[in-house]
C-alpha cells in the first residue's frame, strides 16, 4: 500500500497567500500614497480596502471548502453562470496576469534609473527610454523561454525570492519604526494645509490632495493592486492537508499583508519631511531607505526590489499560460492553447503571452505614467474575475440557504463594483478592447467542442466590443487618462 501524500498545512497555505500577493506594489506604495493622500486619509483607505478584501477572502475560502473540485478562479463563474461568464472571468484573469508583467517591467526600469541616473527612463521621449525597452524586453523573453524550458519546477527560486521580499520589507519597516516621529506624522493629518501645498509644489500646480473622500479614492487602485494573489490558498484547496485550513490561511494571510502594507506605506509619513517624500522619484522606498541608512540603504532596497520583481515576473508569466491551458481544457479557448512541448509547458500559450506583453510594453512606455497605467489595467481586469467569483458565492449561498455566506458574497461584489466605479471605470472601458480578440478564440473553441456560440453570448460580445471601441477616441481626447 502506497504512502499517503501529506497535503499543504496551514503555515504553507498562509505563505502561499502572502508570497502570491507581495510583488512590486509594496515597494511603490510609499510614493503612490504620499502623492495621493495625507496619513489620515491613507489609513481610512486601508480600513476600507482591508474590510472589502476580508469579505472577498471569506467568500473565496467558503467556495474553496464547498467546491474543492474547482481549480481555477474562472471556473466559479462557469459553474454559476455558464461558459460565456467563465470565459469573461478567465480572459480577464489572463489579461490581468500578463498586464501585471508590464508593471514589473516599468518597476525594473525605475529602479535601474535610480541606480544609474539618466541612463534609464520609463518613457519614449529620449534614447534612455529606448534602452529601457530593450533591457526589459531581454528580461521578458529570457523569463518566457525559461518557463518554456520547465524552470517552473525549480521551487527553490520561489523560496529565495520569498525570503528576499519579506526580509527587505521587515527591515524597511523596522528602520521606519526607529526613526518614527509622531509630530511629523500628525502634522496636517488630513492634508488640508501644508501637505496639500507640498503636493502642488511637487507637481507644479497640476495636482492637489483634495478632500478626504478624493484622497481615499485616489489611493484605491494602488491599494487593490497589492492584493492580487489573495486567491492563492483557494486555488490550492485540493492540496490542503485540511479543508478548514484554507479559510484560516486566507484570512490570516490577509491580516499579515495588511500589517506589512500599512507599515511600509504609512510609517514613512512620520520619517522624513513630507515635501521630500512627495518629491521622491519612484519607487520612493529607495529614497526613504537611503534617508534612513545613508550610503547603503538605497542600494540594498534597489537590489531587493529587482530580485522580488523578477521572481513575481516569473510567476506572472506562468499564471496566464496555466489559466489559458485550463480554459482550453474547458472548451473556452481552442485546443491549441493547451498544446504542450517536450518539457510539458504550454509553449504556444507562453509565446502568445510574451508577444502581447511586448506590444503592450511599448504602449505603456508611451503613457504619461507607465507604472500606474500598467497596474490600473491589471487591477481592473482581475476585479472582473473577483466580482464574478463573489457573485457565485451569493448564488451558492441562496441555493443552499447559507444566508451568512450569501451576505459575505454580496458585500464582496458591492465592494468590487464600487471600487471599479470610483477608481477604475475609465480603465475598465479600455480593458474591453482586450476582450475583442478573445471572442474570436471563444467562438472557435465552442465550435471545436460542438457547442453553439449562442445569440445571448453574441449580444454580450457585441456590447463589450462596442464599449472597447468607444474607449479609443475617449483615450485620444484625454478623457481616459493614459497619455
Amino acid at each position: 500500500m502506497g504512502e499517503k501524500i501529506k497535503g499543504v498545512g496551514l503555515f504553507g497555505l498562509i505563505g502561499l497567500v502572502v508570497s502570491s500577493c507581495i510583488g512590486s506594489g509594496v515597494y511603490a506604495l510609499t510614493g503612490q500614497l504620499a502623492g495621493a493622500a495625507a496619513p489620515g486619509s491613507a489609513l481610512i483607505g486601508w480600513v476600507f480596502c482591508g474590510a472589502g478584501f476580508l469579505f472577498l477572502a471569506m467568500s473565496l475560502a467558503n467556495l474553496g471548502a464547498k467546491k474543492p473540485e474547482i481549480d481555477g478562479l474562472y471556473q466559479y463563474a462557469t459553474e454559476g453562470f455558464g461558459p460565456f461568464a467563465g470565459f469573461i472571468s478567465g480572459w480577464g484573469y489572463w489579461l490581468s496576469a500578463w498586464l501585471g508583467n508590464i508593471g514589473f517591467a516599468t518597476m525594473v526600469v525605475q529602479v535601474l534609473g535610480s541606480l544609474f541616473p539618466g541612463t534609464f527612463d520609463a518613457t519614449l521621449t529620449d534614447p534612455a527610454g529606448i534602452l529601457s525597452i530593450v533591457i526589459v524586453s531581454i528580461f521578458l523573453w529570457a523569463i518566457t523561454f525559461l518557463v518554456i524550458n520547465g524552470v517552473e519546477s525549480a521551487a527553490f527560486l520561489n523560496a529565495v525570492v520569498m525570503v528576499v521580499k519579506v526580509v527587505s520589507i521587515l527591515l524597511f519597516i523596522l528602520f521606519c519604526l526607529f526613526a518614527f516621529n509622531a509630530g511629523v506624522f500628525t502634522a496636517d493629518f488630513w492634508g488640508e494645509a501644508e501637505r496639500n501645498i507640498a503636493v502642488m509644489a511637487a507637481t507644479e500646480g497640476e495636482a492637489e490632495l483634495g478632500g478626504i473622500s478624493s484622497q481615499i479614492i485616489n489611493c484605491l487602485i494602488a491599494m487593490m493592486w497589492v492584493f492580487i494573489g489573495i486567491e492563492g490558498a483557494t486555488v490550492m484547496s485540493k492540496r490542503a492537508e485540511r479543508k478548514s485550513d484554507v479559510g484560516k490561511a486566507t484570512i490570516i494571510g490577509l491580516i499579515v499583508l495588511l500589517v506589512l502594507y500599512i507599515g511600509a506605506s504609512v510609517l514613512p509619513y512620520g520619517v522624513m519631511p513630507y515635501e521630500e517624500l512627495v518629491a521622491a522619484e519612484s519607487p520612493a522606498t529607495i529614497t526613504v531607505f537611503e534617508y534612513l541608512a545613508p550610503g547603503w540603504g538605497g542600494t540594498f532596497i534597489s537590489i531587493a526590489i529587482i530580485i522580488s520583481v523578477l521572481g513575481s515576473w516569473l510567476s506572472f508569466t506562468m499564471l496566464p499560460a496555466e489559466t489559458s491551458s485550463g480554459m482550453s481544457d474547458d472548451h473556452l479557448l481552442p485546443a491549441s492553447w493547451n498544446k504542450m512541448n517536450k518539457k510539458n509547458a504550454p509553449q504556444m500559450a507562453l509565446i502568445i503571452v510574451g508577444l502581447c506583453t511586448q506590444v503592450f510594453l511599448i504602449v505603456a512606455f508611451a503613457a504619461a505614467d507607465a507604472y500606474t497605467f500598467a497596474i490600473s489595467m491589471c487591477t481592473v481586469t482581475i476585479m472582473i474575475s473577483w466580482a464574478l467569483a463573489a457573485a457565485y458565492q451569493v448564488k451558492l449561498g441562496k441555493e443552499t440557504g447559507d444566508i451568512k455566506n450569501m451576505i459575505f458574497g454580496l458585500i464582496a461584489v458591492i465592494f468590487q463594483v464600487l471600487c471599479m466605479i470610483l477608481a477604475g471605470w475609465q480603465f475598465l472601458l479600455l480593458a474591453c478592447l482586450g476582450y475583442i480578440p478573445g471572442f474570436f478564440f471563444y467562438a472557435k473553441a465552442r465550435k471545436e467542442a460542438g457547442k453553439e456560440f449562442t445569440q445571448g453570448e453574441k449580444i454580450g460580445a457585441v456590447i463589450i466590443s462596442i464599449v472597447g471601441i468607444i474607449s479609443i477616441p475617449l483615450t485620444a481626447i484625454g478623457f481616459i487618462p493614459v497619455f
